[in-house]
């Protein structure tokens, strides 16, 4: 299948690599039927999807039952009015109907929103409208039923809901009953040109309101380079990346490029993470590779890992949020595995990766995906020099790579601000060391101005995880009239460390810092709390606790 899509699929080198990846544009792509359907049609047996739940219940899927499955959906979806162009939410959990439901969408040319179980009424009400909302399908289980019908008097344009639960409430349609009354599909080759939508996500939130990526149909392509060259899948891996299908991160790693390189997809299916019951579920099912944020790891190495077979585990890689050199040194300890980092955002797929070919150096996101035009600029308008901060830029004057967003939906003048001038600004801040590798600081926003410093919050919280009392932690800048911003560390502590007076620990874990980076930019303030804020994604939202800490 990779053939299909790429001038050279095997690379001997990073070098070759650089120098040689160049995909082929094919004319009207769909994933639907030039993907899952051609892997039904070359290989129908061939495993496309394995999906367990914390019940203990399993299924398989195959190529041919993909095929099979997501035709029934298309034809359902068909006979409740939904067309090409119409919007149509998923509030799917981990439930193996999102793989129904989004190829199913392809199919008939209409554009998906994944989205969070997590969302209230009013969080639904704005997405409903901002994006002309058709029809959403959805868990049919409490609270996410009740936020729904709650969000309908304001959302006039959603005319249609679907359950896939066991009850359906009144008013919904049965996912499950509909689609296997529907009438035979038939296909609708050349529903689509490249450019049209295929995916609107809604970015994290992390400030404001979350903006509309849109992503079009060769998005897809862009994640040959995340499961092929990052992930390192082959036709037989088994690959698990822990994300909820309401996260965008759920289809970089758990459908386009795992399945045009036709590696399976393994699902587990649960409503909380237990670090033990993951590395159960790794050592039964015998994962090949394992994709999660920093925070996952770092609860991971916190188990006693030597009580689980992991041996089938060849790959890990990490993306979210930058990774402590502190939790990849454990987990290399107690594994034997090297945790490979990426970096990419919503607007993008993997820009920055730590490849196959090359060593990763812990702490640092690897180096620039050759897909794209990656750049480092300073706020004067230069090209950064090794060793200086500078912005992540991606240049778009020779070519716009499939994977980059086509901007923001409904938002010419938000599109305007980050893209012009043929430069997509990322709003991330990292730096270049003399081998090419990148080196995550923080977003524009997150860095810390103190005395004349400008301090990356990711840097002292690398620090911080090398103390054994910090499970996790968030490093933020707080005004001060003399020196600008100081900076202030927000903890989980370990529970060994909780009984421990908070003064003294506080003095140990400063001086900790101020011996294991410079002086300088120890937190003069430490606060400890039960629990970090996050997004859905797991990213931790510091403007939250700066919020809290400027009121």
């Amino acid at each position: 299948m990779l053939n299909n899509y790429l001038e050279q699929t095997n690379f001997e080198s990073w070098e070759d690599f650089k120098a040689n990846y160049k995909p082929i544009i094919p004319e009207n792509l769909n994933f639907g039927y030039d993907i899952v359907d051609e892997w039904a049609k070359k290989d129908p047996d061939r495993r496309a999807l394995l999906w367990t739940n914390d019940k203990g219940d399993c299924r398989t899927f195959t190529f041919a039952d993909m095929k099979r499955e997501t035709d029934k959906t298309a034809s359902c979806f068909q006979q409740l009015g939904i067309k090409k162009g119409d919007v149509v939410m998923a509030i799917l959990k981990r439930r193996y109907e999102f793989w129904f439901t989004i190829v199913a969408l392809h199919k008939i040319g209409a554009v998906i929103i994944p989205a969070t179980h997590l969302l209230t009424a009013k969080d639904l009400v704005y997405r409903n409208n901002a994006a002309t909302v058709k029809a959403i399908i959805a868990v049919g289980e409490e609270p996410v039923v009740s936020h729904i019908n709650a969000s309908m008097p304001e959302s006039p344009s959603v005319e249609t809901l679907i359950s896939v639960g066991e009850t359906v409430p009144e008013g919904w349609h049965d996912f499950h009953k509909e689609t296997a009354a529907a009438p035979e599909f038939v296909p609708m080759y050349g529903i689509n040109n490249n450019s049209d939508p295929l995916i609107v996500s809604f970015t994290s939130g992390t400030t404001g309101n979350p903006k509309m990526v849109l992503l079009d149909c060769l998005y897809p392509l862009g994640h040959i380079v995340t499961a092929k060259y990052w992930h390192n899948l082959h036709p037989n891996s088994l690959h698990l990346t822990i994300a909820d299908t309401g996260w965008l991160k759920a289809v970089w790693g758990k459908l386009y490029g795992q399945w045009i390189v036709g590696a399976c997809v393994f699902v587990y299916d649960h409503d909380k993470f237990t670090p033990s019951a993951m590395l159960e579920i790794i050592e039964k099912y015998r994962i090949t590779s394992l994709c999660a944020p920093p925070t996952i790891f770092r609860f991971l190495i916190r188990e006693d890992i030597t009580k689980y077979d992991l041996s089938s585990l060849e790959y890990c890689t990490i993306a979210g949020e930058a990774l402590n050199p502190a939790v990849y040194e454990q987990f290399y300890r107690l594994t034997g595995i090297k945790l490979r980092e990426g970096y990419g955002q919503s607007e993008t797929t993997a820009a920055i990766i730590t490849s196959p070919w090359v060593d990763p150096k812990p702490g640092s996101m690897g180096l620039p995906n050759p897909h794209y035009d990656i750049d480092l600029l300073t706020a004067d308008g230069r090209s950064a020099e090794v060793g200086e901060q500078g912005q992540i830029v991606i240049r778009t004057a020779k070519n716009i790579p499939p994977g980059l967003f086509n901007g923001y939906y409904r938002h010419p003048e938000l599109t305007r601000e980050a893209w012009h001038d043929d430069v997509y600004y990322t709003g991330d801040v990292a730096w270049r060391d003399e081998d090419g590798y990148f080196w995550f600081v923080g977003r524009i926003d997150d860095v810390i101005k103190s005395s004349g410093y400008r301090i990356g919050p990711f840097e002292v919280e690398s620090a911080l995880m090398t103390h054994p009392a910090v499970v996790e932690c968030a490093v933020t800048g707080v005004p001060d009239e003399i020196r600008g911003q100081v900076v202030k560390a927000t903890i989980v502590r370990a529970k060994e460390y909780r009984d421990k007076a908070d003064e003294a620990l506080i003095k140990e874990i400063q001086n900790h810092v101020k011996e294991v980076t410079a002086p300088y930019k120890y937190p003069r303030i430490v606060e400890f709390t039960d629990e970090l804020p996050k997004t859905i994604s797991g990213k931790i939202r510091r403007t939250e606790i700066r919020a809290k800490d400027n009121r």
